[in-house]
């Protein structure tokens, strides 16, 4: 379906992107095109769950490595991964008029800083190449030449900071905040197995945490009491299985970001969390609920050296 080259576009990698779409989609005067990699199970499952809940997505696009017809066609860009490198390539060959970068978990934070300069444009404590950091200063340049112009937006749910939002607004970056205000609109009822929740991490698959660690950390959780287990959408079979043998243990897969699932809580709970942006993103969406967040940190092993 063609769509007027004036219709924002959304450019999203991963399922907490898609929510952020769906929170700037709901400011929009016009529905807005949406461009989904090709990934994950939990992506398709995302995308269905939001139009479902009304989701002002004229439509959405899947595709693999980067959009490059519908980043030629719709110069109004919401990007979700501003380090992504193909956002810096993409950025270095076409020139859109505007570009809003939204939320990528607490990685906002440190793209507001390298776009002041404070760091190097790039993925902190990354590895990159010397062409990606010349892409990077390169992206970089042309962002801010477009704060200059006011054509420059920072969508965040994660708080930066007064000394930060000054200097941004002294660049010309206009910060909209946000608290996920439509995701707790439009929440679904969901009745969890039980009232303690804990949230799966990935740190295991990326060989930041030991396996015998983490499921230490589990079992532990579990001798406090009954738990529903939300697990991360890049946890494996094997995994899950091992965490379903402790006692009292429900793994709850929804196939959704969990702020999507506990929107909706329709019980008193505890929820428990790794170190994540998650504690922030909940704790938008659970305010004013008498649900409790906590974090996990002080139980949740180390990472590996």
């Amino acid at each position: 379906m063609e769509h007027s080259t004036d219709t924002p576009l959304a450019w999203v990698e991963s399922p907490l992107q898609l929510i952020a779409a769906a929170e700037w989609a709901s400011t929009q005067e016009r529905p807005i095109l949406v461009a989904v990699r090709l990934g994950s199970a939990q992506m398709a499952m995302t995308a269905e769950e939001l139009l479902a809940r009304g989701a002002r997505f004229a439509e959405c696009v899947p595709f693999y490595g980067i959009p490059w017809q519908l980043l030629s066609r719709h110069r109004s860009w919401a990007v979700g991964d501003g380090f992504s490198g193909q956002f810096r390539l993409a950025l270095s060959l076409l020139r859109p008029r505007g570009i809003t970068l939204m939320d990528d978990g607490a990685h906002t934070v440190a793209l507001a800083d390298a776009l002041l300069g404070r760091s190097d444009f790039g993925r902190p404590a990354g590895r990159e190449s010397a062409i990606a950091m010349t892409l990077g200063r390169w992206a970089r340049e042309r962002m801010l030449r477009l704060a200059r112009r006011e054509r420059l937006v920072l969508f965040t749910a994660f708080a930066l900071g007064e000394e930060r939002l000054r200097a941004l607004g002294q660049e010309g970056v206009r910060v909209i905040p946000h608290t996920l205000e439509w995701v707790r609109r439009t929440a679904r009822p969901v009745d969890l197995p039980a009232g303690r929740v804990l949230l799966g991490s990935a740190r295991p698959v990326d060989g930041l945490v030991a396996m015998h660690d983490y499921l230490a950390w589990v079992a532990a959780e579990a001798r406090h009491g009954e738990l529903t287990y939300l697990p991360h959408r890049r946890e494996t079979n094997a995994m899950l299985s091992a965490v379903s043998e402790f006692p009292g243990v429900r793994v709850f897969d929804a196939g959704l970001p969990v702020e999507l699932v506990l929107a909706g809580a329709i019980q008193p709970l505890e929820v428990i969390s790794p170190p994540s942006s998650a504690l922030t993103t909940l704790g938008h969406v659970l305010a004013g609920t008498g649900i409790t967040v906590r974090s996990g940190t002080s139980a949740f092993p180390a990472p590996i050296q």
